[in-house]
């Protein structure tokens, strides 16, 4: 895995390490109350939202590798590929803004199309 230092990478690391380990309290605690993220199925603000977004995602990974963090103080990228139950080799990227010691902000970057597809495909309970 590629790595810059720094105290947003630090952060970075242990979010990403916590989103493949599919543990959300850790998620949780690296991030503020008020954590906004931005990913392509929408925005949301607010701890249980990302909660919420995180236990989503949890449910959907069967492995993951994280394959690159870097980052200064303040900002941090991440990159991982998830193979998901909907969608096998899902590549994604996340910029993290970093305030006070925790993640602030998150900007999720990822091809929406294929998890669009497979969506069409599933039938309402």
């Amino acid at each position: 895995m590629a790595e810059h230092t720094g105290r947003a990478a630090a952060i970075a690391r242990t979010y990403v390490e916590a989103i493949a380990n599919k543990d959300i309290d850790t998620i949780l605690e690296v991030s503020t109350d008020d954590v906004a993220c931005s990913s392509p199925i929408g925005k949301l603000s607010g701890a249980q939202a990302f909660r919420g977004f995180h236990e989503g995602f949890a449910r959907m990974i069967k492995s993951m590798t994280v394959l690159a963090v870097y980052g200064g103080d303040d900002q941090a990228v991440v990159i991982y590929e998830a193979d998901t139950h909907p969608v096998p080799h899902a590549l994604t990227v996340e910029l993290i803004t970093i305030s006070g010691g925790k993640i602030a902000s998150t900007d999720v970057i990822y091809d929406s199309a294929p998890f669009a597809e497979y969506m069409a495909t599933v039938r309402p309970h």
